[in-house]
């Protein structure tokens, strides 16, 4: 892919060394011109219907647990809107200034990653969630989960990695070595969180850009292979793993196993899909989020929207959620500019993978893994990073030229 112009001589007297590295005029730092309208639309859309099933599947557990229906709900607004707002402002800056930014949020990710090791606190009611290290207590109550800071970082760092050592990705060292040193990392911290599912969306974030970035495909399908052997055995060994890692793959494959504890989410989840049926029971009909299904505002909000849209509501969203990660790849593929590109290429992925995984577990294809599903799911921080990262594909769409839709 062709790099996009650089500054006459004349201009580059006047800019700083570190503008001038990346290409930028004066003018660059806002970018003028129009957005993608269809992502956009796909975006809103998303967050729109999000939002009402967020309050439609919370509001019994919000009263219960906190005597306000309204608790989720008015919460993940407030974070909703401030994302919004984000978004817009970051969809005006010009992409190529993340390069400035790359160093210091790595340095600040990585912190916050250590940190969150030794002080922490639990959001969670089950009996499991004292082990987890995830959330960084802040003021009022709120709280920051690094590992949703640390996907973008992931993202921006093999970013920055490939477009710099591009024509080397083909050899050992440059395309396998390093950035599976930069995957170890990232994963390494976040699965001493406690955060199995977190771990692997990390490591397939960064196999996915070594992929798009050129690794070599016979040594990239050799450690596939690798990894589909590692997952034979965990799966046929799951006392390999944490306690809580091995008991949930033992509930996914003896579904007769600990239907108190350990499946009572899961069957309850199947027991929602089940009564959902062609056309649903209806919005904010749902049973099983009267505490049958655990926390439904999180992880397995999915289930309650099977069970009060039903299958074609299920499957309206599924393909809203295909066409925008599809749209971005449009995007990425008519991006004149390999950091741009790569930074489309890792966020889709991301959402399509989190997507993907989220109804897999809602359904019992996987095991319980804990993954959030984007724009449904209850978080302040991962609503706020995703809608910073739709900013992020909207800023590169600006710089595309992409014919009239």
């Amino acid at each position: 892919m062709p790099q996009d112009s650089l500054p006459s001589d004349s201009e580059s007297k006047s800019i700083p060394a570190s503008k001038r590295k990346l290409g930028l005029n004066k003018s660059d730092i806002f970018i003028v011109g129009s957005v993608d309208i269809p992502f956009l639309a796909l975006t809103i859309a998303l967050l729109a219907i999000g939002l009402v099933m967020l309050f439609s599947a919370s509001y019994p557990y919000a009263y219960y647990y906190t005597g306000n229906s309204y608790y989720y709900f008015s919460r993940q607004l407030i974070f909703a809107v401030l994302g919004l707002i984000v978004m817009f402002a970051m969809s005006k800056i010009n992409y190529k200034l993340l390069r400035i930014v790359f160093k210091p949020l790595l340095v600040i990710t990585l912190v916050s990653l250590v940190v969150v090791l030794f002080y922490h606190t639990t959001v969670s009611n089950s009996s499991e969630g004292s082990d987890f290290k995830r959330w960084i207590p802040l003021f009022g109550g709120l709280t920051f989960q690094p590992s949703d800071l640390a996907k973008f970082t992931i993202i921006l760092t093999f970013a920055v990695y490939i477009s710099k050592y591009y024509g080397q990705m083909r050899t050992f060292k440059y395309g396998i070595l390093f950035p599976l040193g930069i995957i170890a990392i990232f994963c390494g911290l976040i699965y001493l969180e406690h955060h199995m599912s977190c771990t692997i969306l990390m490591f397939l974030i960064g196999a996915t850009l070594m992929f798009a970035g050129g690794s070599n495909w016979k040594l990239f399908a050799f450690g596939a292979g690798v990894l589909v052997l590692v997952v034979f055995i965990v799966i046929m060994f799951p006392d390999l793993l944490e306690n809580y890692a091995g008991t949930r793959i033992k509930a996914w494959l003896d579904k007769d196993y600990d239907p108190q504890g350990a499946r009572w989410q899961t069957n309850n989840s199947l027991y929602a899909i089940g009564s959902g049926g062609l056309f649903g029971v209806g919005l904010g009909n749902s049973k099983q989020k009267y505490l049958y299904v655990s926390e439904p505002q999180n992880d397995f909000i999915f289930s309650i929207v099977c069970e009060e849209l039903g299958f074609f509501g299920a499957a309206l969203i599924i393909v809203l959620f295909g066409a925008l990660v599809i749209r971005g790849f449009i995007i990425a593929a008519r991006c004149t500019d390999k950091f741009g590109s790569l930074l489309i290429i890792g966020i889709v992925s991301q959402i399509g993978i989190q997507v993907a995984f989220n109804i897999m577990v809602v359904t019992d294809t996987l095991p319980n893994t804990g993954i959030a599903l984007p724009f449904f799911s209850y978080g302040g921080t991962a609503m706020l990073m995703l809608l910073f990262q739709i900013g992020v594909v909207l800023s590169v769409s600006r710089k595309t030229n992409q014919r009239k839709v």
